[in-house]
């Protein structure tokens, strides 16, 4: 399984910590916002909501590195919009894994 890193954080900043550290805080503020705006519409499910919802969570998952993941999101996102749920339980896996990593951070 892939796992979550910095390395684009560090190639975009040059190695500047403090930039570095604005990054994981932001990304601290807004995935677990995100997390709740998408457990809350997939559980109804609201198919449109959820959709937007894997759409902005998959630019982090982008963003840490998870080039399978973001494509498995992609997919899911799509299913979402046919109202298809196929591949929830993978992309669930990789946001558990997202919080883990930043629980750590």
């Amino acid at each position: 399984m892939e796992q979550p890193n910095l390395d684009y954080f560090n190639k975009i900043a040059e190695g500047e910590q403090a930039i570095i550290d604005k990054f994981i805080s932001i990304l601290k503020s807004e995935f677990p916002q995100q997390l709740i705006n998408y457990n809350q519409n997939i559980s109804i499910p609201n198919y449109e909501e959820s959709s937007e919802a894997v759409h902005k969570l998959k630019h982090k998952i982008g963003i840490l590195g998870l080039e399978n993941s973001y494509q498995l999101a992609g997919k899911f996102e799509q299913n979402l919009r046919n109202h298809n749920l196929e591949y929830q339980k993978e992309f669930e896996v990789i946001l558990k894994n997202i919080t883990n990593f930043i629980q750590k951070l």
